[in-house]
């Protein structure tokens, strides 16, 4: 038989193994693509021993905060430190004190419109003296309110402001990407201003008026232009006709039917 290697002995057991170093000190890593030690610790321990640019940097000279001042007097003390730079004589309870907002901050938000309301199409009105029209969408406006008109022709809706709450958006649109809306008719153009009361004249106490709204002279120009604008729009749809008709019919709900379940 041939000669066999003898194996060497057992350990007993309490004693450690000592494995014989080749000199080198390269540590293997845990596992694949895992290392003994993390990226972050090498990079700030080789930071502990590095200089920036070479310089040293140099320690500032300490500033003084107060002063020892000498007081006459046997009972006072003999001394007494002064701060040099005075505490503020009012201290706000909070270390960072948060700026108010205005008061009329509302009109500075951000308006967000719903995906379906796009220029041109056709709304459902829901609330107003109009409700239940359909109607044009112009544009909506800096407040965020919407501005629609019938056209007048066809509906007897004029120009008129209305929040997208009150408002169901449909599938049919008519082209207005090349119509622009005039630019004072904005939020401003809507107010009414009261009329001035003579306080001095002589008036009835019981006698009261209610004075009417009549629309001026201006609003009804405007009225007229941007309703031929929409109407030059409608003709050029597919299903004119049907649009017309369509805008002239009210909207109404019967029973067993639920918006919510209808298609527009």
């Amino acid at each position: 038989m041939a000669p066999t290697k003898e194996k060497a002995a057992a350990v007993p057991k309490g004693e450690k193994t000592v494995k014989k170093s080749d000199g080198t000190k390269a540590k293997k890593p845990l596992s694949d693509g895992v290392t003994r030690f993390m990226k972050r610790k090498k990079n700030a321990h080789k930071k502990l021993f590095s200089i920036k640019n070479g310089k040293v940097r140099s320690e500032k000279p300490k500033v003084a905060i107060s002063v020892v001042k000498k007081i006459g007097g046997a009972k006072n003390g003999g001394e007494r430190t002064v701060i040099l730079k005075k505490n503020k004589s009012y201290l706000p309870t909070k270390s960072i004190v948060k700026k108010r907002t205005g008061k009329r901050c509302f009109r500075n938000h951000k308006r967000n419109l719903r995906k379906t309301l796009k220029k041109g199409k056709i709304l459902i009105l829901l609330a107003g003296r109009q409700k239940g029209k359909r109607v044009v969408l112009l544009k909506a406006l800096k407040s965020g309110l919407l501005l629609v008109t019938g056209p007048f022709a066809v509906n007897s809706c004029p120009l008129r402001r209305i929040s997208q709450n009150y408002v169901i958006a449909t599938k049919t649109r008519v082209n207005l990407k090349s119509y622009k809306v005039p630019k004072h008719i904005n939020d401003t153009y809507f107010r009414r201003q009261p009329k001035k009361k003579n306080s001095r004249a002589e008036r009835d106490i019981f006698a009261e008026k209610v004075e009417k709204y009549v629309p001026s002279e201006q609003r009804k120009t405007d009225q007229k232009k941007i309703d031929e604008a929409v109407l030059k729009a409608i003709q050029k749809h597919k299903e004119s006709k049907i649009v017309l008709r369509y805008l002239k019919s009210m909207f109404s709900l019967r029973t067993n039917q639920f918006p919510h379940r209808m298609q527009f």
